[in-house]
């Protein structure tokens, strides 16, 4: 559940860049990057971070508020075994 934390959590920063680089200088990077227009790969990267999203959404709720972005001790030795 970790890295799965910390890869929706940096997805939806990219989007909350995107935004903010949308909303101060009108320009937006996704566009940049795969070209003018709704492309392929603009669209799996708007879902990807709709779905990251909705991910740290329910697991705020699941976890009452508590997101962990870091393992425990305890958590590392379960791992290896």
């Amino acid at each position: 559940m970790i890295i799965v934390n910390i890869i929706a959590f940096i997805l939806v920063l990219i989007g909350a860049l995107n935004w903010g680089l949308i909303g101060i200088f009108d320009w937006n990077l996704v566009t940049a990057i795969f070209g003018v227009g709704l492309t392929v790969g603009a669209r799996i990267i708007y879902i990807l971070v709709f779905l990251a999203s909705l991910w740290l959404i329910f697991y705020a709720i699941y976890s009452m508020g508590r997101i962990d972005m870091k393992m425990n001790r305890s958590d590392s030795k379960d791992q290896l075994k």
